[in-house]
Formats: structure tokens, C-alpha cells, sequence
């Protein structure tokens, strides 16, 4: 277990998901969030694109950290074939998504900005995930029963689709979930 100390931990993020899995690592901390765009430049290369969300995030709260604070922001990206594949809009948008991901393989790349008054640190990871091939059918009981609009790719790994559509997976699940817990413990235990 890391004692922060005197310091105070600000997870940037409304995502169920992430507050979840920092809970998991035994911390206290405080949610805060600001809507940030996620506009990218698009010369940007497809696995760069998570960090450098990560970071305008972060860059949000730059005028107002104070001393001992650390604010730890995220984003997650899933890139098919070096196309990026943002939060569907509509359910036609995430059966398409889906439909594309179906019986492939494609990455998930999640980026992690700390940020400090006297630092920032931005620190990405990638996992290969494999998919079955899904039918129509189950895309639209996913998509009608989970509502995946608030997700990159347009799903959730730990979500039904999850558990019936992902064959194997190289790297770390948590990153595929939104925030690789592995790394954020590494860089809280050497602050």
C-alpha cells in the first residue's frame, strides 16, 4: 500500500470504470472533471493520439492545482488498421464500429498524464485485443442493452460484448478498461 502523504490525489475523470479501478489500488482520492475537447491534430500518429488527449485534459487544470495536489487524467483510444475509433454517436455509428472490429485484431491504447505543480508526465499503454466474428444479432442486443455511446471502439471489455467477443488479449485488460492501473501505481509509488 502507497502512502501519498500530505499529497492529494484528483482523478480528472467521470468514467465509472476508472473510479473503480483506482479505488481498486487502495487510494483515496477526489473526482474532478472539466469537458475537454478531444479534437486531435490529424497528422498525428494514431498511437500518439490517447497521450496527447491525456495530456490537453490535464492542461485544463493547469491554472488551478495547488501545492500537494496531483491530477492524474486519461483517455483511451482504439485503433483498427491506423484508423482511430472514436465514442459512437448513435446506435448506427456503433454497429458500425463493431461490425468493422468483428473477426479482427486492433489496439486499444490508453494514455496517463500526472500532473503537478512542478511536473507533467504522460505515459501510454497498448494491448492487442483479438474479436470473434460477432453477428448482427449480437451487436444489436449489445448495443441495445449496453448503450456503449460513452465508449472508444463502442464497447466495453467488461461488458457482455467482453465476454462473448474477445478470444484473447495481449497486454494489460485494465488498459483496455480505460486506465492502466499497473503504470499509475508505479508512478504514484516513485512520487
Amino acid at each position: 500500500m502507497i502512502n501519498l502523504g500530505e499529497k492529494k490525489l484528483i482523478l480528472a475523470s467521470q468514467s465509472p470504470r476508472r473510479k473503480e479501478l483506482l479505488k481498486g489500488l487502495g487510494f483515496d482520492f477526489e473526482v474532478r472533471s472539466k469537458d475537454t475537447s478531444e479534437d486531435f491534430p490529424i497528422n498525428l500518429d494514431p498511437s500518439e493520439v490517447a497521450g496527447f488527449l491525456s495530456a490537453k485534459k490535464a492542461a485544463a487544470f493547469a491554472h488551478e492545482i495547488v501545492p500537494n495536489e496531483i491530477v492524474l487524467t486519461s483517455d483511451t483510444v482504439v485503433i483498427l488498421e491506423g484508423k482511430i475509433l472514436g465514442k459512437p454517436a448513435n446506435e448506427e455509428e456503433a454497429f458500425e464500429m463493431l461490425f468493422a472490429l468483428s473477426g479482427k485484431t486492433h489496439l486499444v491504447t490508453t494514455g496517463i498524464t500526472f500532473l503537478t505543480l512542478e511536473k507533467e508526465l504522460t505515459l501510454s499503454d497498448t494491448a492487442k485485443v483479438f474479436f470473434k466474428e460477432l453477428s448482427g444479432q449480437e451487436i444489436e442486443y449489445y448495443i441495445s442493452n449496453f448503450k456503449p455511446f460513452d465508449k472508444a471502439g463502442g464497447y466495453g471489455i467488461q461488458e457482455w460484448i467482453g465476454f462473448v467477443g474477445v478470444e484473447k488479449i495481449e497486454g494489460s485488460y485494465f488498459t483496455v478498461m480505460g486506465l492502466p492501473i499497473h503504470l499509475v501505481y508505479d508512478v504514484l509509488k516513485n512520487l
